[in-house]
């Protein structure tokens, strides 16, 4: 790869856009939801469904259920995305703002990360 590739693609990665936003896993059986925050959803999935999958997940009520159901007993989407400028800045506090309205709006709700 020449040089001039390269530093195309640094700044292209640097200038991205990653969707951030609440991430929801809800599983179909129970209708329970678990609901965590990420700055980049897409990653956010792979992340924890690696983590379930090989059974080590911090929230065991979570990890109990993706035991017994699998990956096809959940649905997965992002319930919430932020709207934002700055790729750079720190969103968390107005990420868990936005998870706390999920809360709110869904009692079967609780945090993915206890």
């Amino acid at each position: 790869m020449n040089t001039e590739r390269k530093k195309q693609l640094i700044m292209e990665y640097k200038n991205r856009h990653p969707e951030m936003g609440v991430i929801s896993l809800k599983c179909r059986a129970t209708g329970e939801s678990f609901l965590g925050i990420s700055g980049d959803t897409r990653t956010a999935f792979n992340s924890v469904c690696a983590r379930l999958s090989g059974s080590s997940h911090p929230n065991r009520h979570l990890q109990e259920l993706w035991n017994e159901y699998g990956e096809e007993g959940f649905e997965q989407s992002v319930i919430k995305v932020l709207k934002y400028e700055d790729p750079c800045e720190d969103h968390t506090e107005e990420l868990e703002l936005l998870r706390e309205e999920c809360l709110e709006a869904d009692k079967k709700a609780v945090k993915i990360w206890k």
